[in-house]
């Protein structure tokens, strides 16, 4: 068996040039077939080292994928195509060069039966919530100021300071707690300060008010349109896919990853499963892996210590349900999404497909995606279609959104972790990890956002991958530094240069992002 870094000759990238391949960047096996494994693959195919692709899954895309029923596509969550990164950009260009729409972006929170502007603007959330519950959230808001909570190291304590009591009620502790399924007092500060930046009632006001003058390369506004497959973000990761194999590599359906076998401080192989529990070594330079950080560890033999063992079960993640339902275009609403924010109903989100493209739906028909954050195993998870889709169905009535009776047919769609749990532990099991594999494991490169147990978006998750395979061939990137600052990536400031158009005015971002729209 030839040693996969002994010296080879050069090889031919897709542009045509002769290059000699690293040993590292010979033989690399990638776990995961969603944005950042695909990425990985596609640059390391068109430098001349094919790699293997194993997905534990059906189909390609990971939550990027595009689910199609009878005709109607359904997005995991919703995947803005835009980025800051001009690199990402060229890739999907290159990928997609003439299936991308250009979309407006509209989203609002819905509660209360009154539509709020996202992120959410102070004079007009007081004006909807009227002058009397008005005036009692700017009295909560003074009375924080006085008296502060006492446990500001919590997303509870952080927001509550910022905002008072009455304000963090309505607009942060029920959608917060539907998404992650646990007390808000249970998530870090940390998390919030990165999700809502150091805003406060006060400063969302003022700025509201004043002019900004001088410097305004700080002012940011969220982008007012953005690009999108016109078939679903699937299409983006099938073409991905193709490319991959037609510069020679493979892409392995139905492979879940059963085994990492490391000798020294090498992995040295990876033992797949296909769909009748036959094993297949494949032999690796290097892995890089988009699968759950702790699984990944989870997955080496000879095992890691009992320390990085604990740290991988302690990391955890939030499962999603999508109820999709059909009803006459006329009832879905102008935005491509709302956030729920009334917590008498479970629903945290509902996407209208019609709105991010066309094609996704049929003619005088829309699909609305009800969105459920949940956990394997529970009662929404092991509840039957039929009774998740009247579920769906009343909820939706009872929002007064779109009556039971509009509603023609509806499907679901489950997906299981699709987004880490950051909770007080969480930063500590990572930190865990990391030094374990920098030490132990040379060769083996979380990416992505399950890979890196991180809040990483389709772009940022894209540059982790691309920075890997530089390091493949010989560069000394940080991956772990791509997307650590507190802006986000979806607003852009006039000193921005780069993909994405920029809306313009101030708009406050202060409420905390969800884990899904991308």
């Amino acid at each position: 068996m030839t040693d996969p870094r002994a010296p080879e000759p050069t090889a031919r990238t897709t542009s045509g040039d002769d290059v000699v391949v690293p040993p590292d960047a010979r033989q690399v096996v990638i776990i995961g077939a969603g944005p950042a494994g695909l990425t990985a693959a596609f640059d390391l195919g068109r430098r001349g080292a094919p790699a293997t692709v194993l997905e534990a899954d059906d189909v390609v895309g990971g939550i990027s994928r595009t689910v199609e029923r009878d005709g109607w596509r359904f997005d995991i969550g919703g995947h803005r195509f835009f980025t800051k990164v001009s690199e990402v950009e060229a890739v999907w260009d290159d990928l997609l060069p003439d299936d991308f729409i250009t979309r407006p972006r509209l989203s609002r929170i819905f509660y209360r039966g009154k539509y709020f502007d996202y992120p959410l603007k102070a004079f007009n959330a007081l004006r909807n919530l009227g002058p009397i519950e008005a005036v009692r959230c700017v009295a909560s808001y003074l009375w924080v100021r006085v008296r502060k909570p006492a446990d500001q190291d919590s997303f509870e304590g952080w927001v509550a300071s910022r905002f008072g009591w009455r304000l963090y009620r309505m607009f942060f502790k029920s959608y917060t707690e539907k998404v992650w399924g646990v007390p808000a007092t249970t998530l870090t500060a940390d998390w919030a300060a990165q999700r809502i930046k150091n805003l406060s009632l006060a400063t969302a006001v003022w700025r509201a008010v004043v002019p900004q003058r001088g410097n305004k390369t700080d002012v940011t506004s969220l982008i007012e349109e953005f690009r999108y497959p016109r078939l679903g973000p699937g299409m983006m990761w099938e073409a991905a896919t193709e490319r991959v194999r037609a510069d020679g590599g493979e892409v392995l359906l139905r492979r879940p990853v059963a085994t990492i076998t490391r000798a020294g401080d090498r992995a040295t192989a990876v033992v797949s499963t296909d769909e009748h529990g036959v094993e297949t070594t494949h032999e690796a330079s290097a892995v890089i892996s988009s699968m759950p950080l702790g699984s990944l560890v989870l997955t080496m033999d000879p095992p890691p210590p009992p320390h990085v063992v604990a740290a991988a079960e302690g990391l955890t993640h939030r499962d999603f349900l999508t109820v999709a339902l059909v009803v006459p275009a006329a009832a879905g609403f102008p935005d491509n999404w709302l956030y729920i924010h009334e917590p008498d109903v479970r629903v945290g989100r509902i996407q209208n497909f019609g709105q991010w493209s066309p094609e996704m739906v049929k003619d005088g028909r829309t699909c609305l995606g009800l969105e459920y954050f949940v956990f394997v195993g529970d009662d929404l998870w092991t509840m039957p279609d039929d009774e998740l889709i009247a579920l769906g169905t009343k909820e939706l009535s009872s929002l007064g959104l779109v009556g039971a009776d509009q509603v023609e047919r509806g499907y679901v769609v489950r997906m299981p972790k699709a987004y880490p749990t950051y909770d007080e532990h969480y930063q500590g099991h990572v930190d865990t990890i990391r030094a374990w594999l920098a030490s132990d494991v040379i060769n083996v490169h979380p990416v992505g956002r399950n890979g890196m147990h991180r809040y990483n978006n389709q772009d940022h998750s894209m540059v982790t991958a691309l920075r890997t395979v530089d390091n493949l061939f010989g560069d000394h990137h940080d991956v772990w530094a791509v997307n650590v600052d507190e802006e986000y990536h979806e607003e852009k400031s006039p000193a921005d240069r780069g993909g994405g158009a920029g809306g313009t005015g101030r708009s406050a971002p202060v409420i905390p992002r969800s884990p899904t729209v991308t």
